[in-house]
């Protein structure tokens, strides 16, 4: 067996068929990682004297990277101390090369060169600290002088909670998943919140915990977790305990790796008293163990008396219907669009693929305007949620036509795909596809468009000449006044 760097960021034991598969990929993503640091400015390789660890590497390590590589992390092999490092200082040069692909470290796949760049809990490296790590990598894995570390960092393990410790913590029922058996789908048992009053939500997270042992890890898909994803919304207990379901607005869905959604300030989400959490769409899959695990959901709420402003809700631009990727061909096309009715404040960018995905692209198309919003890689192993920051968060009017472009691989150069010599469909499973932007919007009424456009113009000191990317209309009073008669 050979021991490669793979899923979700963790050593995964595949066979040498498998690594054959993988060299064509492995080769192609290490040309084009090379190839960016060649066309990098001079300027960036102006180091002064040479790249130390504990001068230049471990400030990197410590913002975006220990998180999860540590003792108790959820990464492979820490990388704290430079006893612990060096000797993956070749692996970390591949991974961090890979910027925006599948298999990059650490994984966040926004495409530097196109859209906005302004988002939350963003833990992406520059272009001079992927450059660092290279000449570090390439020159020695010097150490350098001790005092020039900066403090360690110290971890609370007790704190599983990325977005904060929760005020409400739901714990689902425990499943058991078999080693080598197929995939699962179906319902959950519905679970009381245990809410005695209304409160407003101004965040949620969803983690799975289970009784993986870390330090024996497989080589099967999911080898972290057995949860791929959850559908799930709330629901109303009446007075015997029975759920009604009626219509309620969904939650956003928890998939494999996926970080905590926040929601916007003026649009916190209700969760009503005597309600209960319920799903009739949980996909389970093997990783390689007997693995017994839960979900559990945290929220964060809003301070009493408070009321929001917007309407929130979940996007679902995407085609589930007609999806065809032929066989041994890349860069196949995706397509999908849809209309805002309302105006409309775009909160997170979530694109949804399956196995072949690796790229898609979110554009707005406004009158004779087009203009690409994001675009970003994509893991399958590692589904990431993409919050704007609200000074980029875009602001549509209604009547913009939105439209995703999803970019497939079915070849043997995508790690993902097991025979691509096979046809896929639409489907639920991970060998058939999903095309979908789950990504988070509230709708505006034209006082809330206006005011929003007016704040966005005074925080970014907007000129008349100015233009930011997702807001056609920003400067429109600035260029064309209209009379206060």
């Amino acid at each position: 067996m050979i021991v490669l760097y793979g899923y979700a960021g963790i050593f995964e034991s595949v066979s040498a068929t498998a690594l054959t598969k993988m060299d064509g990929f492995m080769q192609a993503q290490t040309k084009f990682s090379l190839l960016s640091l060649l066309i990098l400015p001079g300027s960036v390789f102006a180091q002064t004297g040479e790249v130390t660890f504990h001068k230049d590497i471990e400030p990197i390590l410590q913002r975006s990277c220990q998180n999860c590589h540590r003792v108790g992390g959820g990464g492979p092999m820490p990388l704290v101390t430079y006893e612990e490092v060096a000797p993956f200082a070749g692996l970390i040069e591949f991974k961090t090369g890979l910027r925006d692909r599948a298999g990059a470290m650490p994984p966040w796949y926004v495409e530097k060169n196109v859209g906005i760049q302004h988002f939350k809990e963003d833990p992406s490296l520059n272009d001079a600290e992927i450059a660092a790590i290279s000449s570090w990598a390439r020159g020695g894995t010097v150490k350098g002088d001790p005092a020039d570390a900066p403090a360690p960092l110290v971890f609370d393990d007790s704190i599983k909670w990325k977005a904060g410790a929760p005020d409400l913590v739901v714990k689902l029922n425990e499943v058991t998943k078999l080693a080598g058996t197929p995939d699962w789908w179906g319902e959950i048992e519905t679970v009381a919140t245990g809410m005695t009053e209304d409160r407003y939500v101004k965040s949620v997270e969803v983690v799975e915990v289970n009784d993986v042992d870390m330090t024996k890890m497989s080589g099967t898909v999911g080898g972290r977790y057995i949860f791929h994803h959850m559908l799930w919304s709330t629901g109303q207990l009446d007075e015997e305990g029975n759920l009604q379901r009626g219509f309620t607005n969904p939650w956003p869905v928890h998939e494999v790796g996926r970080n905590a959604d926040i929601f916007d300030d003026r649009a916190g989400r209700l969760l009503k008293a005597g309600s209960a959490i319920y799903s009739d769409s949980i996909h389970l899959h093997a990783n390689g163990r007997d693995t017994t695990a839960h979900l559990e959901v945290g929220f964060r709420f809003h301070e009493k008396g408070y009321k929001p402003e917007y309407n929130d809700g979940i996007g679902f631009v995407g085609n589930g219907v007609d999806i065809s990727i032929v066989p041994n061909q890349s860069n196949q096309e995706l397509h999908a669009y849809g209309i805002l009715e309302q105006h409309t404040k775009i909160i997170s960018f979530e694109p949804h693929l399956h196995a072949p995905g690796e790229r898609m692209c979110l554009e707005a198309i406004w009158g004779h305007q087009i203009e690409t919003l994001s675009c970003v890689g994509y893991d399958h192993n590692w589904v990431r949620s993409y919050q704007f920051e609200d000074s980029a968060a875009p602001l549509l009017p209604k009547g913009t036509i939105v439209h995703i472009t999803g970019y497939m691989n079915n070849t043997e150069t995508n790690a993902n795909i097991p025979d691509p010599r096979n046809w896929q469909g639409s489907g639920n499973r991970s060998v058939q596809n999903m095309f979908i932007d789950l990504g988070i919007r509230v709708s505006l009424t034209e006082e809330q468009f206006l005011a929003e456009m007016a704040e966005r113009r005074q925080v970014l000191n907007m000129g008349p000449n100015d233009h930011v990317i997702g807001c056609p209309l920003c400067t429109a009073p600035l260029v064309s006044p209209t009379s206060s008669d």
